[in-house]
Parts: structure tokens; C-alpha cells; sequence
């Protein structure tokens, strides 16, 4: 199938993609309402904080332009309740000359003429003398707001002072003048009482206006400038938290960091490199912008800021370095210069893979043209992994070769062999410099195309939405892509479930699924890393025959666990082991050199001689004649043993006595009793475990790996991981000259590596074998610290030849 090339499918791809976004975005209706309208929120929120601040600072002109003031006509003596933190119970004035009439009927004439509210008596203290007044303020602090003091000097003359606190208090923002709030009242109230008696006209009028002094602006508050920044910046990160969300689901990478700059000052009192760096940093930019937005509207006055006087500065400001025009010219600066940095770092900096580009990769014209390397010709794809330079020469076992049409499948087993393989083909996992070819040309990823071990999936995408999406990627035409996608449902069983979300799908659906759009396209080249993996064994199955169906015309790389799938979908198996190749070749070949030998299976149906007795299950005693002949005709002992069957592991150097040992066991069948006899090669699980276990030996040989061996009289010795016949220095005696000697068993554990798992009982040592010392020598001086007993290594050839 013909596949879109160029900028036909840059676009194609571009709207499949934007497609899928555009579904996901309706499909999380929440994430989308909030990256949309979130914005409107905070504006609104502004808007709200604004008229609060507004509503506050309502009484007072400390925040406007005041040209022509208001007079305040006779302002009244407020209640006591309205000074800031007064203390209950309160007096709204107190005052001395009580033991004057006259005095006395000015006071009640204050009280009685206070103007819209009448002062009660209980509000007012009276006291004889000033000195009684201040010891009465003195012990209740906080109590009252002033005191008048009267003295009558003669019967035209009536003087009065006024006591008042007069430091200022702030509550919430707001700060109380006491000149302005009692005392100006007090002595309005007081001089208009004492007139009025002086003259004798209690209805003469006295009105005192006050007006304050006309001023500009003393204090311009504004919250788009105060918190407008912060807010924007929150604005911004609402859809950029969502964004990056979807970008790690995706990706699956670390998250990427943000770092974000407050409130620096544009002022003169920085130097122009500076301010430069500082403005390389976009939400300063925007702070700065906002400041210049708020100083130019602060007032109905202000000129503001257009279009055409985006550039100028506003009048009178004399701290103004940079402009609005300027501001929109780095914003789109700094754009450009982050995207392309973003981009080139983001090429560059080995990602959690390990995988980058070179530095100046950008220098390559293949990159810009999206050509590069040889072409590879239809039909002549092949596995030639290598590294520049090669390490070495030697080919594995078989041809190290991925024929077209042909499954390779490499084993994998936790901790032993890479079970990341396919990944490093694809380029996900750097574990080695060079490149990966197919036919000695560079791999080309649109000529394969693979699936991981962990499906990677939107979970809110249908399965036919996958395949639609991938399909546009890979550059299907489109007027085939929804056949196609019908056609691969239907191959893997999933054209009921087409419309249905990936999220509700099952983990065997989702492995079909991944599989089906590895599968589109037509590729070349599959790599499919464990595609049955949580599968149940019907769904596995059924996968295995889309494998093997899809075989015809395309290599296909495939990593299992599953011994038993590698043996029913491999034309040749490839085996690796602590990172290295160690054998690939056919499962037939792999079993007879690798495997321990043949699997020879014998059933018994009743009793000796055939006969049943009485019906009773036959006993492992009964077995006793047939495991003599197997160990007289082949030296061989049963490794499985129960009431209805023997099984043998014949060793490959038995082969050739085989057909006349068979040939005669199969005439004695009645005799011993034998309803069947089965012989096949060793498993293949077998054969991984010997290769695994041999992987192992040549490792801790280089490595210089040491084990302690704990003997049956509590003695433990250092011995070289993997040694078979250990010699127990200082064992030495008349009866025993040259020492003694035992086998050590070993086992892998659960990640692989071998450990001890006994030892046979202390033997003398032969005579004729030569004692040499330990090998560890080496691995002494590398692990000084190491206490014990290191043991002396026997080479198993010569217990052999001694035997």
C-alpha cells in the first residue's frame, strides 16, 4: 500500500492529531470548561476585588483627583462607640468646671444641640478640675475620645481648652484622625454654646463649614496592577497545568519545569544588561505591562494608553524605561527565542531513556528534508544490529539473521537477559553507541513499527479511533484508512467493541488493540515487545494466530516470558543473556545442543507383568525393575518419580545407544508393565535456564566473584561463584593426607543470579589429583576487607579421569 510522503502528510498528520485532541477535549468536558472559562474567572475575581476596595475607601478622597472640595457643613460629635477599639463603657466627652453653673448649662447645651443626634447624660462625664479629668483618663484609658475644660474669667470672658489622643490608629486599612473626628467637633460645639451664652440668643446661629485643600491623587491603588500579574500568571497556568497533564499521559516523561520571575522593577536604578536579562523572562514582561496599564487609567483623568502612544511614555513619568510597544516587541522575542530553545533542548538533553540527538543535528539536512541514510529496498529487511566499532567478530550459533516472514523471538527473564530489546530497536533505550541497520542500511522507523510491553493508549479514544488516528499518522490515504481500520477490528475480534472507550476495555482488548495498530499500515518490520502479556489463555490463543497470520510478507521481533509461545510461533528463537547474544537458531537446534538431553516418559497401566492388582494403585516398588534396566543399558536415574510414571533426562552422549535400548524396552512392555513410552527433547525452558546458568558462570568468572560456603562442621570457605569441586585447605591429616574435598550444588534464585544450594558430604581427595591454588588470587586483592577461609578450586576433568 502506497503511503503519503512529504507535506501531504505533514498536513494529514497534523489533522489527525488534531482530531484526536479535538475528541478528547469534548470527551473531558471538565478540563475543557475549566482551561476555557477559568480565565473569565479570574477576571471576574478582579473586577469583584476592585469594586471591594472601591466600596472601602469610598469615604475618603486620599485615592482621587479632588480639584473642587466639598464643604463639610458643622460635623456633630460622634457617638464614643466610633473610635477605634474604645472600651465598653464609654463617654463621648468628658469635662472640668462642674462646680460652676454657668458652665454647667453649656455643657447640657452641647449635649442637648449636638446636630442629628442628641448626646445622652449618661455619656458625659463631669469632673471639678482638670487634674481630676486626667487622673480619671489616666486609670481608664481608652475610654473616652477628648475632653473640654471650661473656665468662666469673668462674666464676658469664658475660656476652654481641648484634650484630645492624638496619635493616629489604623484598623483594616483605614486610619483614624483625631483632629479631623473629635477634636475639630468638640470645638465647633463648644465655641457655639459659649457664644450663644455670652450673647444671650440661645437660637443664635453659628455655622462653621470646613473644606480640605484641592490635591492630586495621593495614594493610587488599582488591583489589575497590585494582583493583576499574579492572577494572569494563574490564568496561564490553569491551561498549561492541564496541557502538561496531557503531555506526560502521552509521552509518558518527566515533568518538565517551569520557572517563573515576579515583580522585578523597572526602574532607572538598574543597569540596561540587567533589565535585559530579566526581561528574557516573559511574565516580568507582564507584570511591567500591567504596572504601566494601571499608573496610565489610575484616574478619569489619566490620558491612558492607545494605539498611537503605545510607544511614549506616560507624562510626568520620570522612572519610565520601557514601553508597551517595546514590552509587545520582547513578548514576541522571547517567544520565538524559547520555542526554538525548547525544541533544540528537548533534542538534545538525553531524555529517561538515555536517547538524544546530536548537538548539531540541526546541521543535517536529512533532518529538515526527513531523509537520511541508505533507502532499504522492499524485501530485504534483516537484523544486522552493530556498533561502530564492532566489539568483536564472533556470530552466535546460528546465522544472525532475521529472514522475511520469520519470528525471531528473544527470551527474556527478569534480571538476566534484556528484556528491553524491543525498545532499543525502536530507539526508546540507547544501550550502546551506533546505529540499528536492516540490510546494512540505517533502520528507517516508518518502515516498522512496534508494540510495547505497556499499551499506550487514550483512554478516552475508541478502539476505532486508534486505529483511524494511527492510520492518518502512518499516511494511509484517507479515502482507505476506514476500510483498513474495519478490516484490523475484525482481525483482532474487536468490531463489537469498536466504539467502545479504550479506558473500559479489558487488558487482553487492549493488547489486541496495540497489536492491530502495530499491525496497520503494512510494515515491513513488527517489533511487538510481549503482546500477550495479562492475557487470559483464550484471548492468547487467538492473538497467536493474528501473529502467525501476520507473518506472510513482514519480519516479525517478538520478546516473551512464555516459553510455550516461543516455541509455537518461533521459526528461529534468539536467546540473550547479560546483554549479549548468545545463541539463535530453530527450536529443534536449540534443544539438541543446548538442552540437557532427551525426555524420556514411561507410563506403567497396573501391576507387574501387566496384571492389576486388585485394583489397588501400583507402588514406586514396582517401578524397581524398569529403573535397573535404565541404569544398567544408560547409567541414568529418574529425575520425576510417581506411582504412574518415570521420567529420564538422557544425556546427548547416549544417542547412539538409544535405538537398541528403546527397541528392547519396547519389547519388554509387558513385563514391566509399561502402557507407553515417549521420548522428546529437553524443553525449551531447559535450554534458557542452561544458557542463563552458563551466562552467569562466565560473569562471576570475570568478575572475580566470591560465595561462602557453609560446611556441615559450621566452617565457612570463600569459593569462586560456580566452582563444582572445592578443596577444604587445613583438612590435612595422617588418615587423610592431602585433605578432603566436596561438591558444591548450585541453583539460580529468583532474579537469576546463581547461589549455593548444598554440597555433597567430605570426601578425600584423590591422589592423583594436582592441587593448584585458588584462582581467587585476584579476587582477594579486590575484596581486602573480606574475612575467611578461601578454598582450593579441583578441576572437575580430573576428578573424572580419578574416578
Amino acid at each position: 500500500m502506497a503511503l503519503r510522503r512529504g507535506i501531504p502528510l505533514l498536513i494529514q498528520q497534523f489533522r489527525a492529531l488534531f482530531t484526536k485532541n479535538l475528541i478528547l477535549s469534548w470527551r473531558s468536558k471538565r478540563s475543557t470548561f475549566l482551561q476555557l472559562f477559568s480565565s473569565l474567572f479570574f477576571l471576574f475575581l478582579i473586577f469583584c476585588i476592585q469594586k471591594a476596595m472601591e466600596s472601602r475607601f469610598a469615604s475618603t478622597t486620599s485615592f482621587e483627583n479632588v480639584f473642587d472640595p466639598k464643604a463639610v457643613v458643622t460635623p456633630p460629635i460622634p457617638p464614643c462607640e466610633d473610635k477605634f477599639y474604645v472600651k465598653l463603657p464609654c463617654f463621648d466627652f468628658v469635662w472640668s468646671g462642674s462646680d460652676n453653673p454657668r458652665i454647667g448649662s453649656i455643657v447640657d447645651r452641647i449635649r442637648e444641640n449636638n446636630p442629628g443626634r442628641p448626646i445622652p447624660l449618661n455619656k458625659v462625664q463631669a469632673f471639678r478640675t482638670k487634674s481630676e479629668v486626667d487622673q480619671w483618663l489616666f486609670s481608664n484609658p481608652m475610654s473616652c475620645p477628648g475632653a473640654l475644660h471650661f473656665v468662666e474669667r469673668n462674666a464676658t470672658v469664658i475660656t476652654y481648652g481641648i484634650q484630645t489622643n492624638s496619635t493616629p490608629v489604623e484598623r483594616r486599612g483605614h486610619y483614624e484622625d483625631p483632629t479631623f473626628k473629635y477634636q475639630i467637633p468638640l470645638q465647633i460645639a463648644a465655641e457655639r454654646e459659649i457664644a450663644r451664652s455670652l450673647i444671650g440668643d440661645a437660637n443664635f446661629s453659628w455655622v462653621v463649614n470646613l473644606k480640605e485643600f484641592a490635591h492630586p491623587a495621593l495614594e493610587i491603588f488599582s488591583a489589575l496592577g497590585t494582583i493583576g500579574p499574579t492572577f494572569f500568571l494563574a490564568i496561564a497556568m490553569f491551561g498549561f497545568v492541564f496541557q502538561i497533564s496531557s503531555l506526560i499521559t502521552e509521552k509518558e516523561l518527566k515533568l518538565r519545569q517551569l520557572i517563573t520571575q515576579f515583580g522585578f522593577p523597572y526602574t532607572t536604578d538598574f543597569s540596561d544588561a540587567f533589565r535585559i536579562i530579566w526581561s528574557l523572562f516573559p511574565p516580568n514582561l507582564l507584570a511591567q505591562g500591567l504596572t504601566l496599564l494601571s499608573d496610565a487609567t489610575a484616574t478619569p483623568e489619566d490620558p491612558g494608553i492607545s494605539w498611537s502612544r503605545r510607544g511614549k511614555c506616560a507624562p510626568n513619568d520620570e522612572e519610565c524605561v520601557i514601553t508597551i510597544n517595546e514590552i509587545f516587541i520582547w513578548l514576541l522575542s522571547t517567544f520565538l527565542v524559547w520555542f526554538v530553545l525548547a525544541i533544540y533542548f528537548d533534542n538534545i538533553i538525553p531524555n529517561s531513556s538515555g536517547v538524544r540527538k546530536s548537538v548539531f543535528y540541526f546541521l543535517n539536512p536529512g533532518y529538515w528534508t526527513g531523509k537520511g541514510g541508505n533507502k532499504v529496498s522492499e524485501g530485504g529487511i534483516c537484523s544486522c544490529i552493530s556498533s561502530v566499532p564492532r566489539p568483536e567478530n564472533s556470530t552466535p550459533d546460528d546465522e544472525d539473521v532475521v529472514e522475511e516472514e520469520n519470528t525471531v523471538k528473544q527470551q527474556a527473564r527478569e534480571g538476566i537477559v534484556d528484556t528491553n530489546i524491543a525498545a532499543q530497536l525502536q530507539g526508546l533505550v540507547k544501550t550502546y553507541p551506533g546505529t540499528t541497520t536492516i540490510g546494512c542500511c540505517k533502520c528507517k522507523k516508518t518502515s516498522h513499527y512496534h508494540a510495547l510491553k505497556f499499551d499506550i493508549l487514550w483512554d478516552a479514544l475508541s478502539g476505532r479511533e486508534h486505529l483511524h488516528l494511527f492510520a492518518g499518522i502512518k499516511g494511509l490515504p484517507p479515502a482507505s484508512i476506514k476500510s483498513v481500520a474495519e478490516k484490523s477490528l475484525a482481525e483482532v475480534r474487536l468490531t463489537e467493541a469498536a466504539r467502545t472507550r479504550a479506558g473500559s476495555y479489558s487488558g487482553g482488548m487492549k493488547r489486541r488493540l496495540s497489536v492491530a495498530i502495530a499491525l496497520i499500515g503494512d510494515p515491513k518490520l513488527v517489533i511487538l515487545d510481549e503482546p500477550t502479556t495479562g492475557m487470559d489463555p483464550i484471548t492468547r490463543r487467538h492473538v497467536w494466530d493474528i501473529i502467525e497470520d501476520a507473518k506472510k510478507g513482514r519480519a516479525i521481533i517478538l520478546t516473551t516470558h512464555s516459553m510455550e509461545e516461543a516455541d509455537i510461533l518461533s521459526d528461529r528463537i534468539g536467546i540473550m543473556a547479560k546483554g549479549r547474544l548468545r545463541c539463535i537458531g530453530t527450536s529443534i537446534r536449540l534443544k539438541s545442543k543446548f538442552g540437557t538431553g532427551f525426555i524420556a516418559n514411561v507410563s506403567f497401566s497396573g501391576g507387574a507383568n501387566g496384571n492389576a492388582v486388585r485394583g489397588e494403585a501400583v507402588t514406586t516398588m514396582d517401578h524397581e525393575p524398569v529403573k535397573q534396566f535404565f541404569k544398567n543399558r544408560l547409567d541414568v536415574v529418574p529425575k520425576e518419580e510417581n506411582k504412574s510414571f518415570l521420567t529420564y533426562v538422557i544425556p546427548h552422549d547416549r544417542e547412539k545407544l538409544l535405538t537398541n535400548f528403546f527397541a528392547e524396552l519396547q519389547d519388554r512392555e509387558r513385563e514391566f508393565g509399561i502402557s507407553d513410552i515417549q521420548l522428546g527433547l529437553t524443553t525449551l525452558e531447559e535450554v534458557f535456564l542452561n544458557i542463563a546458568k552458563q551466562a552467569e558462570l562466565e560473569s562471576a568468572a570475570a568478575e572475580g566473584s566470591l560465595a561462602t560456603l557453609t560446611l556441615t562442621s559450621g566452617t565457612s570457605v570463600q569459593i569462586p561463584v560456580g566452582a563444582r569441586f572445592i578443596g577444604i585447605p587445613r583438612t590435612e591429616s595422617a588418615e587423610n593426607p592431602r585433605g578432603v574435598m566436596v561438591e558444591v550444588y548450585w541453583e539460580q534464585d529468583d532474579s537469576g543470579a546463581l547461589c549455593i544450594s548444598g554440597h555433597s558430604p567430605e570426601t578425600p581427595i584423590p591422589p592423583d589429583v594436582q592441587l593448584r591454588a585458588s584462582s581467587t588470587a585476584t579476587a582477594q586483592r579486590n575484596v581486602r576487607s573480606r574475612a575467611g577461609v578461601h578454598g582450593i578450586v579441583i578441576d572437575p576433568n580430573q576428578i573424572g579421569t580419578a574416578n
